[in-house]
């Protein structure tokens, strides 16, 4: 196919030069609650994580999660702020939580805001 002029080139994933030696592109954590195993990813983001947690049903994250529009597609989604601290660092930080927002699917789940983000993760797993 003939490149036109404006048109995005195809590049192979690899590390950011300048970038990836500041930050990794992203770190992963395996979850193991209630015998389910769930993975946590941490993307560093400047000064700031994007923290979130995927269960085999849907998705406990960071403040920086749109559950709304996480909602349009079917996905059970929840926000977690800290309990301490401006933001959600790492998974810990996730699974100590609190829930603030929790989209419809979410709640058909059986998530509810005031529980932790482990809880969450266990209703969604």
């Amino acid at each position: 196919m003939e490149k036109k002029p404006g048109m995005f080139e195809e590049k192979a994933p690899g590390p950011v030069p300048g970038r990836d030696e500041i930050d990794p592109p992203f770190f992963f954590e395996k979850i193991v609650l209630n015998g389910k195993e769930i993975i946590g990813y941490i993307i560093p983001i400047g000064e700031v994580n994007l923290v979130f947690a995927r269960t085999m049903r849907g998705i406990v994250g960071c403040g920086a999660i749109d559950v709304i529009a996480l909602e349009k597609f079917g996905i059970p989604a929840v926000k977690v702020r800290p309990v301490d601290g401006d933001s959600i660092r790492n998974i810990d930080d996730l699974l100590e939580g609190e829930v603030t927002i929790v989209n419809a699917f979410a709640r058909d789940a059986g998530v509810f805001q005031k529980m932790n983000g482990e809880e969450a993760i266990i209703k969604l797993g």
